[in-house]
Order: C-alpha cells, then structure tokens, then sequence
C-alpha cells in the first residue's frame, strides 16, 4: 500500500471473543473446552420450540419479508410495542418513538456516537464491555463510572454516583444495565427512582438497557424505566437476542421517552436516526416475527420455563461458591450470568495449575509471561487445565479481578460438576503459590 491505512487502535479488546482464540488453540492441542464466555443460550444448548419456527417459517411465505422496512423499524411492530409500554399507564409513547437497529450492538454504537465528544455517559463498573468500548471510542477516553459493590450484592453506590455527576459538568447522561450484565444484579425500585431523581435534578438524560428485564428470578422484578421515568428523557435499549432467543437474528430496538421536553435530547435522538437513514433501515424478518411471537400462546410457558431453570442453576452455583475461599460470591437474580470476585492480593503472577500436555503448558506460559492481568492469567491456567472457558472480570472494565460464568447449560449434573470443579481450581490455583 502507498501508506499504512489502518486506523489507530485503542488497545480495546472484546476479551467475550478474544478469549474464544486461546480456547480453539487449546483445543486443536486437546483440550475439552467448557464454554462459559458467552451469552448465547443456542450454542449451549437451547432447542427452538417448534411453534417459533412454524411462525418463522410462515412470515417467510410473505413476499414483505425481503423487502426493505422503514428507517425506525415495520410500523405494525412498532405500534404493538408502544401500545405493551402504553397498557401499563405510566407513559405514553408513539409508534414514532421507536426506532429498531440491527441488535443493541448496533444500537449501543449509534447513541454513543452520536454524542459530542466532550460529552460523556456515566455507566456502571463492571460494565458491559459494549458500552464501556463504545463510550470509549466515541470520547477517545477512559468512562466515567459508578460503582457497583460485590460485597454488598452487587447494589450500586448511590451517592458515589451523585457526587460524580455533580462534579463533572461533562456527563450528559446515566447508564443502567437492569438486570446486569455481568453481574446478575437486578436493581430494586428504590434505587432506580433514585437515579431518576439525580437525572432530573442535575439536568440529564437515561439510558437503560433492559434486554433482560424479562429473565428475573429468586422473587425478583424487573421495575422498567417506562414506569418510573416521569418527564425526565430517556432511552430503553431492548432486543430479542436473549429472551426468545434468537441472537443472530441481530435484532434491537429503541424506546424513546419525553422527546417532547427537552430540545437538546430532541437534536440528538434526530442525530442517531440520521446515522440510522445513512444504512436505509435493520432487518425486516425478525421485526415481523416479534408480535406474533409474544402473542403466541405458547409462549409465557417457554419463557418461565428457561427463567426457572436460570434460577435453579444460579442457586446451585450460589450454594457450591458461597463458602468458597478467596473470592466474593453473590446469587444472581436476573439475566443468565454469576460474577465471582477474587478477594484483595491473592492473585500473584506465581501461581500455576497442573498442564499435562507439555505443548499446551509451554503455550500458556508464553500466553502469561509479560504484563498481565492477574484474573486473565488465572482465566487462561483454568481454561488449560480444566477445558472451563470464563470471561476475566478486568475485561469489564473493572479493577475488580475475578470472572464472569454463564448460567446456560442445559444438563443440570454437568452443570453442577463445572461449578465443583471451578471451586477446587479456585483453590488450587491460589494455594499452588504457597
């Protein structure tokens, strides 16, 4: 080439995949991996109910169904879906406050770079590792965060977050991730109409990615920011990736809330649908399938079904690691992940668990060599050793290490066995330095 083309990285890695390029190492030298990096309830397992694919099989009879959509999104699908939020009766919103996008990935990207640069999104630590590059990329720095609090269930530092705001003119909005990704933490309503009260009293705008606010458990509800939003601008992130599921279906959507009361959150919602028109529009298929999907009869019953075998495994999880030395163990509620926390300064670059293979061992000692995190070094002994493939939780950008499981596998014994396992290669892993 006349001149090196490519753009200059931000050293980002989206560590859900890149750790999936050591696991297919591993496994062409024999490893069996476990996979437990990635949110995806078909790859481990999930069968599609035969209903679902008769009705996808009969939308596809339908000519429409190839075709180009609107820019926001099939009109009949929006206006099913304003009128789910508008039968609650806490809001009102139009079929023209919302705007479909090829899966939240998509959507994510959009909000975030349709923000000036000096402008800046406050969000949650962990994070959703989406969020955190997108906020990133868009600014060309480090997030603001507010902390969620692994010795105290995961429930965010209300008052951090407000000193925060107050002091950093430059935040324009407040993330949530209800239920949590990575955490599994759904937050109570109290909290919630606190952050509310904070966006309204500090003059800001919400997002909340609420894909999950439908797989909730162990007694607990999603409260959804339609209902207790007020007039305070906001935006609802939702999709079908996860609750159908149908993650390649690539199929999110925006909700927007109190458009009409603020002229500033007005010309930016009009700047994310230009970005929008400049790709036409998302995939018209699954926008089509959505209402027939939720209105089949079927379909309550498949859906808490999958929730309550979440449930079942996020106790089993909870009752193996709770007792667990070394690390900070609290029950998920919601969504399908477990995050476990390793506790301060027992992570060390000497500690090791037996590789038998002496190709793979030389592979991940070269893999672990430089400089480190201490949770990716532990992440890549174990997925070695044991074949267990975790996400390390310093990937969510945290200085928290520890890691994030899923709560997906289909066969319950299998699944127990994992998390024993994981428990002894805690152990084992901390102790070998000793």
């Amino acid at each position: 080439m006349r001149f090196d083309i490519a753009k200059s990285g931000s050293g980002l890695t989206y560590e859900i995949r890149n750790i999936v390029n050591v696991a297919n190492e591993l496994k062409k030298r024999g490893v069996d991996v476990i996979w437990e990096n990635i949110g995806d309830p078909v790859v481990k397992g999930e069968k599609i109910p035969e209903w679902m694919k008769s009705i996808l099989s009969e939308i596809m009879e339908d000519d429409l169904s190839f075709a180009y959509s609107p820019t926001k999104g099939v009109l009949s699908t929006r206006e099913y879906l304003a009128e789910k939020v508008n039968k609650r009766g806490k809001i009102k919103i139009t079929p023209e406050d919302i705007i479909f996008f090829n899966g939240l990935g998509d959507a994510i990207a959009r909000a975030y770079s349709s923000i000036r640069v000096d402008a800046r999104i406050i969000m949650p630590e962990p994070t959703y590792s989406t969020h955190f590059m997108a906020e990133v990329l868009h600014a060309s720095f480090p997030p603001n965060t507010y902390r969620l609090n692994p010795y105290n269930n995961w429930k965010p530092d209300i008052n951090e977050l407000e000193r925060k705001v107050k002091s950093h003119n430059s935040i324009v909005g407040i993330l949530v991730i209800n239920p949590d990704n990575p955490t599994g933490f759904v937050y109570s309503e109290e909290v919630l109409k606190e952050i509310v009260r904070i966006a309204k009293e500090y003059d800001l705008f919400l997002i909340f990615d609420e894909i999950y606010h439908n797989i909730t458990y162990n007694r607990h509800k999603t409260v959804q920011l339609s209902d207790i939003i007020g007039d305070v601008p906001g935006i609802s992130m939702k999709g079908i990736s996860k609750e159908y599921p149908w993650p390649g279906a690539r199929c999110g959507w925006m909700e927007i809330y109190n458009i009409d009361k603020d002229e500033k959150f007005c010309r930016y919602v009009d700047a994310i649908l230009q970005q929008k028109m400049s790709e036409v529009c998302s995939t018209t298929f699954p926008q089509m399938a959505i209402p027939k999907l939720l209105e089949h009869p079927e379909y309550d019953k498949y859906l808490k079904d999958r929730v309550r075998h979440y449930e079942k495994l996020s106790n089993i999880a909870y009752n193996i690691l709770k007792d667990v030395p070394y690390i900070v163990t609290s029950r998920t509620n919601g969504a399908f992940y477990m995050s476990i926390v390793f506790n301060e300064a027992v992570l060390n670059n000497k500690q090791t668990l037996p590789i038998n293979i002496p190709d793979i061992k030389s592979y991940v000692e070269k893999l672990t060599g430089g400089n480190i995190e201490m949770d990716k070094r532990f992440a890549y002994y174990l997925l070695a050793s044991s074949g267990i493939c975790v996400v390390p939780m310093t990937s969510f950008f945290t200085s928290l290490p520890g890691f994030r499981m899923t709560l997906l596998e289909k066969d319950v014994e299998r699944f127990e066995w994992t998390v024993k396992h994981l428990a002894e290669n805690i152990v084992n892993y901390i102790e070998s330095n000793k």
